[in-house]
């Protein structure tokens, strides 16, 4: 069934604390993700399935109109979310998507849950459900959410979490803190300087970054209900360095950073990371998801990304692949047109 947005405030906590105590949470399946989102030109909708009145499974889809022809792509971010051990309910889920689907002229569904690569008895699940995996060869990152990333471990005591950081890291987080750069949270008046470390590095790394309206609306959207949270490294009374995180379930991700390279010196981000994890750790989350990576073999970095790896490694973080991602063809004869109108695009 489709959540009903008219009644937001009451399907918006139902579903949101769904999501939260799910096997593999993510603020990208949250309600106001959609509505983030709204403001890009995707078109959000909730699709359930429940039981005796309880959410057993569902999904926050987004979706894309394709110009000029009454379509569009339907994309569950970091979704489904379900008991992936569960065929059945995903079968029952996926009547739900269609029937939906069929109301907006839905030719595709995407998805890339955050399913680890071992559990291989979960992708057989999905390609007999109809799925086929689309992902790529790309060791950089691996898909439109990162397959590759490194998280580290929160359960235990924060001395034993710092004492497992590579002993250089540890040196550098003292550093900092000798050399009086401080970290706090910050508020939405901090905005701009975060912006603009976030265009210097964007600009250094050769990475692309939103514009500044899709961070003040990241702020106002998620901020208030806890699912985003940005700090800041300060030295001298200026922002040197900025984090934006996300939180929902166990689990805080380092979603975007920003830092001033003349301040380098100071190591700034080896402090702001590790009083982050403290923060993230007493909010109850258990791990600390630094995000995308190179793929790995054999423990070693195979993309040209491999500096992230060994930085995020730094902190002990450990490696992990996802599944990647899979579509549902919903209509044929579209998603062939559609994927023709691509490749002739280039």
């Amino acid at each position: 069934m489709l959540l009903d947005e008219a009644r937001r405030e009451g399907v918006l906590a139902q579903w949101n604390e769904f999501v939260r105590a799910s096997q593999y949470p993510s603020v990208m399946q949250s309600w106001q993700w959609g509505e983030l989102k709204a403001s890009t030109g995707w078109q959000p909708m909730v699709v359930t399935v429940e039981d005796a009145g309880e959410i057993a499974a569902g999904a926050m889809i987004l979706c894309r109109p394709i110009p000029r022809v009454r379509r569009c792509l339907l994309y569950a971010p970091r979704g489904p979310v379900i008991d992936w051990s569960d065929g059945d309910l995903l079968a029952r889920l996926l009547d739900e998507i269609r029937s939906a689907a069929g109301k907006v002229g839905g030719i595709a569904l995407k998805i890339d849950p955050r399913v680890p690569a071992e559990r291989t008895e979960v992708t057989a699940m999905i390609e007999r459900a109809g799925f086929t995996f689309t992902g790529t060869d790309d060791p950089d990152l691996g898909g439109t959410q990162p397959r590759y990333i490194m998280k580290t471990d929160l359960r235990p005591e924060p001395d034993e979490i710092l004492a497992g950081f590579h002993s250089k890291w540890r040196y550098n987080v003292r550093l900092a803190q000798r050399r009086e750069v401080t970290v706090r949270e910050a508020t939405r008046d901090d905005l701009p300087a975060f912006y603009g470390l976030l265009e210097h590095t964007a600009e250094r790394d050769e990475f692309r970054v939103r514009g500044y309206e899709y961070f003040e609306r990241i702020f106002d959207v998620l901020t208030p209900d806890g699912l985003a949270r940005l700090f800041v490294a300060e030295r001298e009374d200026r922002i040197i360095a900025g984090v934006l995180v996300f939180v929902m379930g166990d689990e805080a991700v380092y979603v975007y950073g920003g830092s001033d390279p003349d301040e380098f010196k100071h190591m700034p981000n080896h402090l702001l990371h590790w009083e982050i994890m403290r923060w993230a750790r007493e909010q109850g989350c258990t791990a600390y998801d630094f995000r995308g990576v190179s793929k790995e073999i054999d423990g070693e970095p195979v993309g040209e990304l491999g500096g992230l790896n060994r930085f995020k490694k730094g902190f002990n973080a450990r490696y992990t692949e996802y599944i990647g991602e899979y579509d549902l063809v919903l209509s044929p004869f579209w998603y062939r047109l559609y994927r023709a109108a691509m490749r002739a695009r280039g």
